[in-house]
């Protein structure tokens, strides 16, 4: 299951993502993986502190993106069916991975990854583009304003916590079979996979912008599909998006 793709280990990093961000101004472009054992100022959407404990995954993968970003977006939607894939390896079957709109991974309703995807112009033409990812392996955090877990508390019989390179070797092998997939067949094919895995769907839920509605459906550029309770449907493109208790 290993990838054939280069990783640059480190010990400590500021951020996985942001030294996808140096490797990309300095013309490198990838794709590569960047891989920390432990973060200091690892972030999540909106800023946040992403908290790195050593025992959980931070990684970031590095690619060069030719064409309009707003396409780039859909590689959050194959980074998180990659994670889903890779935590099938070593989660019960008894345990139910699901995907909420529009990068989060949970596990058994809690948050147990998260993706963030940043870019920026490259040198020579195109942009640079980080997919950073963060797994939950051996610890998770408690002072949260929602659920999380961690892998660790949700094994198969007779499984150990995995190593972080051993989850990174299959999360890779994961994330380029989908992003290939992306590229050569376009998005269909990952809106389908995302779907069956959906958290909250038919559900209602209140966007981060104060829309209200019922979670309908994924549009064919991985839009979120709110119906109303007028009955008509909108496309909420960005934002968050929080599920009644």
């Amino acid at each position: 299951m290993r990838s054939s793709l280069p990783v640059k280990h480190y010990p400590v990093l500021d951020s996985t993502n942001e030294e996808a961000r140096r490797l990309g101004l300095a013309g490198e472009r990838g794709p590569l993986w960047v891989f920390a054992d432990q973060q200091t100022a690892g972030r999540g959407r909106r800023g946040r502190h992403w908290q790195s404990p050593v025992g959980n995954l931070a990684c970031s993968g590095l690619y060069h993106w030719p064409g309009p970003l707003a396409g780039s977006a859909q590689l959050g939607f194959a980074a998180a069916l990659a994670v889903a894939e890779t935590l099938d390896i070593w989660i019960s079957g008894a345990e139910t991975l699901s995907l909420k709109w529009p990068n989060d991974v949970l596990l058994g309703g809690a948050k147990v990854a998260g993706i963030l995807l940043e870019s920026g112009v490259a040198p020579g033409g195109g942009h640079w583009l980080a997919v950073g990812v963060g797994i939950n392996l051996q610890y998770a955090p408690t002072d949260l304003p929602y659920p999380a877990t961690c892998l660790g508390d949700h094994l198969r019989d007779g499984k150990a916590i995995p190593a972080t390179q051993s989850v990174l070797d299959a999360l890779m092998t994961a994330f380029e079979g989908w992003r290939i997939r992306l590229r050569d067949e376009g998005f269909a094919p990952l809106r389908l996979a995302w779907l069956a895995r959906a958290y909250g769907l038919g559900q209602p839920l209140r966007t981060s912008s104060d829309e209200t509605g019922v979670f309908e459906d994924l549009s064919s550029n991985g839009a979120l599909v709110l119906r109303q309770m007028s009955g008509r449907s909108i496309q909420v493109s960005a934002g968050e998006v929080f599920f009644a208790d």
